[in-house]
């Protein structure tokens, strides 16, 4: 299935937002870097849960024929990276998400709303 980069970073958000991925964000960034369009970035409770995170987006992403060209930091990692060329996945624990501060670091990057479901932890 082709999906535009918005709709692809829309979806991983989603299939991560199943697994009850804490603190949804999506950052566009187009203009900012040429490593691809969208971050989607969120985090886990623990090493197990960030795993699981990162098992579901690719199973789901998988069943729609999109499979990361490079996935880095499993097993028992506290930082899990799906890279679907123009949208990357990052799933922390929330140590290394604070440490590594990515929205911080990307703070001109524009947010991209994720929509939340209800018991959803998406951020508008």
């Amino acid at each position: 299935m082709e999906l535009e980069p918005r709709q692809r970073a829309l979806r991983v958000a989603e299939a991560a937002d199943d697994r009850r991925a804490e603190d949804l964000t999506i950052l566009d960034m187009r203009g900012l870097t040429s490593i691809c369009d969208y971050f989607v970035i969120c985090s886990g409770r623990s090493r197990l849960h960030v795993n699981a995170i990162a098992e579901e987006v690719d199973d789901q992403m998988g069943k729609l024929g999109i499979e990361p060209q490079h996935i880095e930091g499993i097993p028992d990692s506290t930082w899990v990276i799906l890279d679907y060329l123009d949208v990357v996945l990052h799933i922390f624990d929330p140590q290394a998400r604070s440490f590594y501060n990515l929205e911080g670091l990307w703070g001109d990057a524009a947010r991209v709303g994720v929509p939340a479901r209800e018991g959803s932890s998406a951020q508008q």
